[in-house]
């Protein structure tokens, strides 16, 4: 446990050393997190019909009801929080329904 101990006190007096320094040493990042986006009920429509579900689908895709997915379509409701960023990756990868499949289409 000493060298968990220790190791921590390394880094905590490298970051301090660091921080007082004015020639910087240790690697810094800046992370940002993109807004949610609102979407409209045509890039919904869009989204949805890229992905070849019908809404009865999309919305089982999405763990929402089948009126959602029609209310937002319609322009009734909007999607918000994590519908917004499931939307948002579907729209930037249209493939996102087949790479993780919660919807399983057999043929009969």
């Amino acid at each position: 446990m000493s060298s968990v101990y220790e190791s921590i006190m390394t880094g905590l007096a490298e970051a301090i050393d660091d921080a007082k320094s004015k020639d910087k040493k240790l690697q810094r990042r800046v992370v940002t997190i993109l807004p949610v986006k609102e979407y409209e009920a045509a890039e919904i429509k869009e989204i949805r019909k890229r992905t070849g579900l019908s809404q009865k689908l999309f919305a089982g895709y999405m763990g929402v009801s089948d009126k959602t997915v029609e209310a937002w379509e319609s322009g009734k409701n909007k999607p918000s929080g994590v519908a917004s960023r499931l939307l948002t990756m579907m729209e930037m990868n249209s493939e996102l329904t087949k790479e993780f499949p919660f919807v399983q289409i057999t043929k009969e």
